[in-house]
């Protein structure tokens, strides 16, 4: 019969678990404390935890939560990373951790429903930052928002041009009609005044 406290780490791993958008799973045999401190404080500024599981409590509460795709690897020395945010920074933390500190070893992940072994752990590590591809985004999408912008105001400026163009033409026709009324008026006047005279 199971013991109240491991009905209550159960149930402590159930409530981790449930939610999370991924979760990996690592062997830290050789980690010293300080390292694996360093690699928990690494984990938290990515909105992630990293809990040290006993295999068949995780098992238990990994069934409840529908995480049974990883019950072949719970094996050895296992501690579970668990984020309930970004699959990416998570999976992006663990393999810099596990470059310079050789004894962390990713044993698998379940990234949003799919199990992952480790090669595509580390291929989702290399993937841009979710902050990177909203940039890429935005700047796919204000290219050619720019373009239809500039063709949708062409038609406009084009008119105003034609319009601007006729009327410098209108203002320099009246100017010379005026002038030409007025050359008429003076020449009308001086016929008067010679006749006069």
């Amino acid at each position: 019969m199971p013991t109240q406290e491991k009905i209550t780490t159960v149930e402590d791993l159930r409530q981790r678990l449930d939610g999370a958008k991924a979760v990996v799973l690592t062997e830290y045999r050789g980690l010293t404390v300080k390292q694996l401190g360093e690699l928990r404080k690494q984990l938290r500024a990515v909105h992630a935890e990293y809990k040290v599981v006993k295999n068949r409590l995780a098992r238990i509460a990994g069934t409840a939560v529908g995480l049974e795709g990883l019950r072949g690897e719970l094996t050895g020395p296992t501690a579970l990373a668990i984020s309930r945010e970004d699959p990416v920074s998570l999976a992006r933390t663990l393999a810099t951790f596990a470059r310079t500190n050789q004894a962390l070893a990713i044993k698998a992940g379940y990234v949003e429903g799919q199990v992952l072994p480790p090669t595509e752990i580390r291929a989702l590590s290399e993937l841009p930052s979710k902050e990177a591809l909203r940039a890429q985004i935005v700047g796919l999408i204000e290219g050619p928002l720019a373009q239809l912008v500039g063709l949708l105001a062409a038609p406009n400026r084009e008119i105003a041009y034609v319009l601007a163009e006729r009327g410098k033409g209108a203002a320099e026709s009246a100017e010379g009609a005026a002038a030409g009324t007025e050359g008429a008026a003076g020449e009308g006047a001086a016929a008067a005044q010679a006749s006069a005279g």
